[in-house]
């Protein structure tokens, strides 16, 4: 049997490293909620398996985004009317340049774009 001696100054070190890195994800998080993000939106219908694995359902109000966590609530508002709706990033897209964020259509319709097709929004990130 072999025994591994505790190094509590290195464990200690570790231990520093890993509250620095929660406490940087921590503000960068805050930051992403306290500075929305402005741009063009667009909405799709697809009953196709998404980026996450579940199957779009475009009676649930979800969202596709480039860089965004999946499970992450978004905030999203159309600058035109003021309206405005929580989504789950569940997917990946926009895949149109100039566009931040594809909604399914049940989030267009509380956003008032179900006819235009595209919307300029803000998001923030909530969760």
């Amino acid at each position: 049997m072999t025994s591994t001696k505790f190094n509590a100054p290195a464990a200690g070190l570790f231990l520093a490293g890993l509250v620095t890195v929660a406490a940087t994800l921590s503000s960068i998080s805050q930051a992403s909620a306290a500075n929305p993000s402005c741009g063009r939106a667009s909405w799709y219908a697809l009953t196709s398996q998404t980026a996450s694995g579940e199957r779009m359902d475009p009676s649930k109000l979800t969202a596709a985004h480039p860089r965004l966590g999946f499970g992450t609530k978004v905030e999203v508002i159309n600058s035109r009317n003021g309206k405005s709706v929580v989504v789950r990033i569940n997917d990946r897209g926009p895949f149109i340049k100039g566009r931040i964020i594809d909604v399914s259509k049940a989030a267009a319709g509380q956003l008032g774009m179900i006819k235009s097709g595209v919307a300029k929004v803000c998001y923030r990130v909530i969760s």
